[in-house]
């Protein structure tokens, strides 16, 4: 057996216990957070500035963990909101065997989503995932008071009645169940609207949005549903919808075949 003093030399040194490496380069791992009063965006655009003006030429960054997936879902937003408003409008066409019942629906979303925002400003608070997250809950929620309304004036439409007749009753019948729902979801979400502690920020978020996108829904967009039902029935009649046909015209029809 050799030894191996007599091969080589051995000494101790200082040294890493690894080596970073991303993407086969080897790197160097930088980990933070954002200070108090900034959302991780905009310490995320702070950090890329100063890579961008401070690093040299050779050397790059990129992102990795959460820091990544945030990168990737910056730019989903607005793609996310359009298709959950494209099923609902599919579900709602389908439900009403139309395709203009479901924009007198639809149409209410706006006024909910106005109010969400105009909560998030009063409240100092950032249109973060979770706001983006309670303003597709606000979509179903607010169809949902639409489609009580709806609902009932396509009935009262189909035995006869007329349209605008059909519109206030259906407005009148369902007030009440609209504003027992809608009130009994805005209180179950104080909660998070004065919610403290660890993680406290995200649910004060979705509280905002939810409650006063509701409130919203609730004191405005009720008024202008049984509008919009008349209006796009109107529309669907002169441009696509065809009238009934007189039942003379059927005796008429089968005397000259």
């Amino acid at each position: 057996m050799v030894p191996l003093s007599a091969l080589v030399t051995t000494r101790n040194i200082s040294g890493p216990e690894y080596t970073n490496r991303f993407n086969l380069y080897r790197a160097a791992q930088v980990i933070g957070g954002a200070a108090p009063g900034y959302s991780s965006g905009q310490a995320m655009a702070a950090l890329e500035d100063v890579a961008r003006t401070t690093l040299p030429h050779e050397i790059g960054y990129d992102w990795a963990d959460l820091s990544y997936q945030e990168k990737q879902a910056a730019g989903t937003t607005g793609s996310v909101l359009g298709l959950s408003l494209v099923f609902v409008f599919l579900i709602l066409a389908a439900l009403y065997e139309s395709w203009s019942l479901p924009f007198s629906v639809l149409l209410s979303v706006p006024v909910a989503v106005f109010g969400a925002f105009i909560g998030l400003i009063l409240r100092h608070l950032d249109l973060g995932v979770y706001a983006q997250i309670g303003v597709i809950m606000l979509i179903g929620l607010t169809a949902k008071n639409a489609i009580l309304i709806v609902e009932f004036a396509k009935d009262r439409l189909e035995q006869g009645n007329d349209l605008v007749q059909a519109a206030l009753e259906g407005a009148k019948v369902r007030l009440r169940p609209i504003l027992m729902t809608s009130f009994a979801f805005i209180l179950g979400c104080v909660p998070l609207w004065t919610a403290t502690g660890a993680g406290g920020a995200a649910r004060r978020i979705l509280g905002t949005v939810v409650i006063t996108g509701m409130l919203a829904a609730t004191l405005i967009a009720v008024f202008l549903i049984p509008l919009l039902f008349v209006l796009f029935e109107r529309l669907a009649v002169r441009f696509g919808k065809q009238h009934d046909p007189v039942p003379g015209d059927f005796a008429a029809g089968e005397s000259a075949s």
